[in-house]
């Protein structure tokens, strides 16, 4: 029999992760549609916010909240502080320069599957980099084949988000796109975590590291404080009707050349 337990608590913390991973999707989502609206440098603090709210608390924080459910039977398990810390940071970067990139982009494949490739891999490493954090009293393997599958979801999840992020808007459909990225998400690393197999040592031995709650909480809270802290930028800005209206009066006023360069998200021109 294995070991390993990856629902200590029940079906908690697998629909709690679900929750977090949907709730940073859709405030990313958000974020993103209005970087699309107001474009200009502008847009660049939108999409900054946006890695945040969907490396951060979509992807991370659901991480980290399914991990307070694995537990391996005779070992107590600890992390990796700097490195826990540090798989946070990899996924909120990684997710921006795919953003930026799709955004550069438009509509291009190339941009989109690029920054669906990127953001993908870097998921990827954001998780194994988290599972590496993890210190116990056993011998940790991994099956390759596994691995490999959960890579390619990472990357498949991230190109469909990344086209979510330059195609969807309003309320509705934004929703829908958080809740399949919920998925995606979860998929990823669950399929992840499977393919981990562990061998209790025979004898304990002093195991280093800090428990999960007591850093884990703190992280967790702070960039929940930060989400928050998002979603009320979205609330208190202007609406994405009042945004289109007001697009639309500056095109009136200034007309449209019909042979200005095509431009990217940021004003760049294309080509």
């Amino acid at each position: 029999m294995s070991p390993i337990d990856h629902f200590s608590f029940g079906l908690f913390t697998p629909v709690t992760a679900y929750i977090i991973s949907s709730v940073g999707s859709m405030l990313g989502l958000l974020l993103t549609s209005r970087a699309r609206l107001i474009g200009g440098r502008e847009a660049k603090f939108w999409l900054v916010g946006a890695a945040i709210a969907i490396g951060g608390t979509g992807i991370w924080t659901m991480h980290f909240i399914a991990m307070l459910g694995f537990s391996v039977s005779g070992s107590v398990i600890r992390y990796d502080v700097p490195l826990t810390a540090l798989s946070a940071l990899i996924a909120v970067v990684f997710v921006a320069m795919g953003l930026f990139l799709a955004a550069h982009g438009g509509e291009r494949s190339v941009f989109l599957l690029g920054g669906g490739l990127l953001t993908g891999l870097g998921v990827a490493s954001m998780h194994y980099l988290g599972m590496y954090a993890m210190n116990m009293s056993a011998l940790v393997s991994y099956d390759p084949l596994v691995v490999a599958l959960s890579v390619l979801i990472a990357v498949v999840a991230a190109t469909v988000a990344l086209w979510f992020t330059i195609r969807v808007s309003g309320a509705l459909k934004i929703g829908g796109a958080a809740l399949v990225m919920g998925v995606a998400v979860s998929g990823m690393h669950y399929t992840g975590m499977f393919s981990l197999s562990v061998s209790a040592h025979a004898d304990m031995v002093p195991v280093q590291g800090a428990k999960a709650i007591d850093f884990l909480l703190p992280l967790i809270v702070g960039i929940s404080v930060i989400t928050v802290g998002l979603l009320l930028t979205v609330i208190l800005s202007p609406t994405e009707k009042e945004l289109r209206s007001e697009a639309e009066f500056r095109e009136r006023l200034r007309g449209r050349d019909e042979g200005a360069p095509e431009v990217d998200l940021f004003g760049t021109p294309r080509g």
